[in-house]
């Protein structure tokens, strides 16, 4: 599963498989802990996150939202700038 982008030690992925299940979302992974969070409106769908580390993913994805549905929809793999 590629990376799209690394920030304050969490790893951000996505699966990129015609068979990846709805509704969009993202894999947050921080050491031990991993989530499946929603592009739309940042929710956690499976998992869990440490709460400083899900209010990270919650804001880059917030800044990302509009790249991220088109990474999903066209399938086409490039990275995202980081938080600083």
């Amino acid at each position: 599963m590629p990376v799209l982008s690394r920030f304050h030690g969490i790893a951000i992925r996505m699966y990129f498989i015609q068979a990846e299940h709805n509704p969009p979302h993202i894999h947050a992974v921080y050491g031990s802990y991993t989530a499946e969070i929603t592009i739309a409106d940042g929710r956690i769908l499976e998992g869990r996150l440490p709460s400083k580390a899900l209010h990270l993913v919650q804001e880059w994805i917030e800044r990302n939202r509009s790249d991220l549905f088109e990474i999903w929809e066209s399938q086409q793999f490039r990275r995202i700038d980081p938080l600083a």
